[in-house]
């Protein structure tokens, strides 16, 4: 090794040709060194000293750099002089040389990480505590989706990195990360960027107006006219100026929107409910989700969101919106860069199930990695709601009965005792024993809970344009579960109190011909005691002859109608006898 490549080889670490500023020491102070130490004892040593040093720095960011991240939500790159006459020299080509060499070496101990290291990884340098970080983001981009997902679950099980390095990995990531962080159990919710900020509005500015505006945009074909009918009636009977300014009710969508100049006489909130579940409805057509994207929609969207924090019943509307339009893979990308993916991984988190439940759902229409199932409004998985790697042997789904819901139907049942505070813990009360319980005992099922319309007047002929039939129902139900791949794996069905009608007799006598066909395994409770209708009035909803199916099992239950789906412990029979006929049904069915 010459003498002049020895001395450029250590200016490498005290300075440079082009630079020599930037060294503690002298070229003065580097002969004397070289003079008293020795060409070839000196070439040999710093040679395996500037190799080792190479390779623990082959990928680390500048330690300036460090400590503006730690500062800043930033990330910083020395920026390099492409002019090539600034880059010349001896000092130049003698680090070139040497950075082909390393490269080598880089690059075969990179096999252990299955890809070779890009351009950008191979000239970045990084402290020791950094390798991790910047291989999982490496990894999480990888043509390999067993990488991918391997990478994002490292990623999520992190929880001692400093705050600049989860904002390193938020602004790093891809549209396909951060949702697999967001559906990942006990994600750190430093992972995601906070929402862009919002536009400042102007002092007469009118949530009900951009509302307005925003609907008026919208195409009014294939719209469901009853929704247009109940919320025009409902604005008309809150306001009677309303109907009397315009002389007619309020109908949505269209070109030249009939409205109202002032909603003085209709609470603000009102009317956004109103506007939002008409808007709700739009969104359930591809075409729609498109315009309301196009037009300002999820702004606006999260602006209302983040006004109304006091108000479930608005942000719910406005979930259940955005999780209409992640059906639509071409939207998911305006979806994550107008900052919903954080404000719904907190949603995922809550307390309340209904408010987690709708999140999650549309975080699974999100996450196209490993959901291929599609989860329209109203079919809701009450587990997994996460990322799993436990497979999934079979589907229960939970359907509710007139007047019920997806949720409030299947709670523990209320105690007159019960604080408030511990109404929100699971271990002393859940608000959905099939998500909480059932779900620990039975992890290899999926679990789903279904909404639909129940309200008894929605069973006649109250809509002037439309009627919505219990056989429209049922085919509207069948393609959500279809879209939910329901049918692809065994089912059980458990549900709660059809009604007695003509119509449901025929269906009843119908199904009795299919399930004694088919050998269906059949569990029914029957309710013993009369259910309080007001203060006055006892009732037997469900008799024991009415319950009789002439099939299966029929097990008298010393509670009440309301009661027979809710049980009061965990421990109780009527849960156990639940519990244990799932067990032994998937049993003979999957044949262990």
């Amino acid at each position: 090794m010459s003498l002049a490549t020895c001395c450029v080889i250590f200016c490498r670490r005290i300075g440079t040709a082009t630079n020599p500023q930037k060294s503690d020491l002298s070229w003065k102070d580097i002969r004397n060194i070289i003079k008293f130490t020795g060409p070839l004892i000196l070439g040999s040593s710093l040679f395996i000293t500037y190799e080792v040093l190479a390779l623990k720095k082959s990928v680390t960011l500048d330690t300036q750099v460090v400590e503006k991240e730690k500062l800043k939500s930033y990330i910083y790159l020395d920026a390099v002089s492409f002019d090539k006459r600034e880059n010349q020299g001896i000092t130049y080509l003698a680090r070139k040389e040497l950075h082909k060499a390393l490269r080598k070496v880089l690059t075969a101990s990179a096999k252990l990480f299955r890809n070779p290291f890009d351009d950008h990884f191979s000239t970045v340098d990084l402290e020791d505590h950094e390798y991790g970080l910047w291989l999982l983001l490496k990894k999480s981009k990888s043509d390999d989706k067993v990488v991918r997902l391997q990478a994002v679950k490292e990623m999520a099980a992190n929880h001692y990195w400093h705050d600049y390095q989860y904002r390193t990995i938020a602004q790093a990531c891809d549209v396909r990360t951060v949702i697999g962080l967001a559906r990942s159990k006990e994600t750190d919710p430093r992972f995601f960027l906070p929402p862009p900020h919002l536009p400042e509005v102007k002092e007469d500015y009118s949530i009900e107006e951009e509302l307005r505006q925003l609907l008026a945009s919208l195409p009014q074909t294939e719209i469901d006219h009853c929704i247009q009918y109940f919320t025009s009636l409902a604005l008309r009977e809150s306001s009677q100026s309303l109907a009397a300014q315009k002389g007619g009710l309020w109908c949505f969508g269209g070109n030249g929107l009939p409205y109202a100049e002032s909603f003085g006489e209709v609470p603000s909130a009102t009317v956004e409910i109103f506007c939002l579940e008409a808007l709700l409805k739009h969104s359930e057509i591809a075409t729609h989700c498109d315009k309301i994207e196009a037009n300002g929609g999820l702004q606006l969207l999260q602006r209302i969101y983040q006004l109304h924090n006091d108000c479930p019943k608005i942000q719910r509307s406005i979930v259940r919106i955005i999780g209409n339009m992640a059906l639509h893979e071409h939207l998911h990308s305006a979806i994550v860069h107008s900052g919903w993916v954080s404000i719904l991984a907190e949603a995922a988190k809550s307390p309340q199930v209904i408010q987690s439940s709708y999140a999650a759902r549309t975080l699974a229409n999100l996450d196209r990695e490993t959901v291929q199932e599609k989860y329209q409004d109203g079919v809701y998985v009450l587990y997994p709601q996460y990322r799993t790697s436990q497979p999934i042997e079979a589907d229960v789904l939970f359907i509710h009965g007139l007047m019920g819901a997806a949720f409030k139907t299947w709670r523990q049942q209320d105690c007159d005792n019960l604080e408030i505070g511990k109404a929100l813990d699971e271990e002393c009360y859940t608000q959905c024993w099939p998500k909480t319980w059932l779900a620990k005992d039975c992890p290899a099922l999926r679990i789903i809970s279904v909404e639909y319309d129940t309200n008894l007047s929605d069973w006649r002929t109250k809509c002037p344009v439309e009627r919505k039939s219990i056989a429209y129902r049922s085919h509207e139900l069948l393609e959500k579960l279809r879209a939910a791949g329901v049918g692809d794996r065994p089912i059980i069905w458990v549900s709660h109190s059809m009604g007695d009608s003509p119509a449901l007799k025929e269906l009843h006598d119908e199904f009795l011909t299919f399930a004694k066909d088919k050998n269906f395994q059949v569990l029914n409770f029957v309710e013993t005691l009369p259910t309080s209708i007001g203060s006055m009035i006892k009732l037997h909803v469900v008799p024991v002859e009415s319950a009789d199916l002439g099939i299966g099992d029929l097990i008298p239950v010393a509670v009440n109608h309301l009661n027979i789906c809710k049980p009061k412990k965990k421990d109780t029979f009527l849960y156990q006898r639940t519990l244990q006929f799932i067990r032994e049904t998937l049993a003979k069915d999957l044949g262990n």
